[in-house]
């Protein structure tokens, strides 16, 4: 493991930290650094820019007033948030499966494969506005004025503007903001108390490893640390400060049974569509030789930071990882699934490749 660690870093990551957590107890390490310029490594307990791994505790969330019974998954989620104006056939199943048909309020395509832009999430445009704040009602607001991309329930895409909407319903259903429904629900039962939903706080509380931007300007090469930025754009959606630690108790708490009555967790790992996704959860099948079946949600902030939680389905094997970018000549797009490849081989493939 600490060979594969080191050989990711070598990539052209700038850091990279590791847990695993299997029948032999936990294993924990870093590689890289901790800031361009420096030989430090990046702290095994170090809080990160966690991204849409908060998508599968916004659903989480959601299931558990399923579970009270004060709301039911195939109610129309108009019925609880009139004001927003909602197509009456989008129901709270849709909304966490993603397929609503709502626009993707950071940008998405239209029905000629036309990219449509909307708040910028991304690039350049995005570093220039990353301290700004917006509401989840600011963000619904945008994704709504913009036409479906089709009609609830006969597609799926992957759309933030989904996980916003959960947030609100969370906030309009139990009548407590979405950070106190988090803390008295997951963070404090689980004792995660190096997790934060950060609203528009824009520094990471240390220990923490620094994330970068590289982008051309005039011919030239720019790199800046945007290890502070403001997550509100992804209220709900991509909001969320943890650590390894954290997403490990979590998952593993989750497939474990701990957070949901098990008919529930079976609905929300039910995978569905071309996206194989459940509620809230991705599934994938790594092959028979693999171990067969994990349960994950990765997450990539606009810029900086990537993050992984793996989980087997009973939840005693776990893996959990945070990236940061430097200053390599490298698309990080292209990156992370050369990553994720070689952990998934050596932590549930026994070092053979997973499917």
């Amino acid at each position: 493991m600490q060979k594969a660690l080191q050989d990711l870093a070598d990539l052209g990551l700038a850091g990279v930290q590791l847990r695993v957590h299997d029948e032999q107890g936990d294993w924990a390490d870093s590689a890289g650094v901790r800031k361009l310029g420096q030989t430090a490594r990046p702290p095994t307990n170090g809080r990160f820019w966690a991204g849409s791994v908060n998508k599968t505790l916004t659903a989480t969330l959601v299931l558990q007033l399923v579970a009270e019974s004060k709301i039911e998954l195939d109610d129309p989620v108009a019925d609880h948030l009139p004001e927003l104006g909602l197509d009456q056939r989008i129901t709270v199943r849709m909304m966490l499966r993603h397929t609503t048909g709502l626009f993707n309020y950071t940008g998405d395509f239209d029905a000629n494969g036309q990219w449509e832009p909307g708040i910028p999430g991304h690039g350049e445009e995005w570093l220039a506005n990353r301290f700004r704040s917006y509401r989840p009602e600011e963000l619904l607001r945008l994704a709504l004025s913009k036409k479906p991309r089709f009609e609830p329930g006969t597609d799926q895409r992957y759309a933030n503007t989904n996980y916003t909407l959960a947030l609100l319903l969370i906030e309009k259903v139990t009548g407590h903001s979405y950070a106190e429904e988090m803390r008295r629900r997951i963070l404090r039962p689980l004792g995660m108390r190096n997790t934060v939903i950060p609203g528009d706080r824009t520094q990471l509380p240390g220990p923490y490893a620094h994330g970068y931007f590289r982008y051309q300007e005039g011919g030239q090469w720019k790199v800046v640390d945007v290890s502070r930025q403001n997550p509100s754009l992804l209220a709900g959606a991509g909001a969320l400060i943890s650590t390894t630690q954290d997403l490990q108790t979590f998952i593993s708490a989750l497939m474990g049974g701990k957070l949901l009555p098990a008919p529930l967790l079976a609905e929300m790992r039910k995978p569905y569509g071309d996206l194989g996704y459940g509620l809230g959860l991705w599934v994938q099948d790594l092959g028979p030789g693999c171990g067969g079946i994990v349960y994950q949600h990765n997450g990539s902030p606009p810029a900086g930071y990537g993050a992984l939680m793996y989980s087997s389905p009973d939840g005693r094997k776990t893996l959990t990882a945070s990236l940061t970018t430097g200053d390599a000549a490298v698309d990080p797009a292209a990156l992370y699934p050369r990553v994720v490849e070689r952990l998934l081989k050596e932590v549930f493939c026994g070092g053979k490749t997973a499917r």
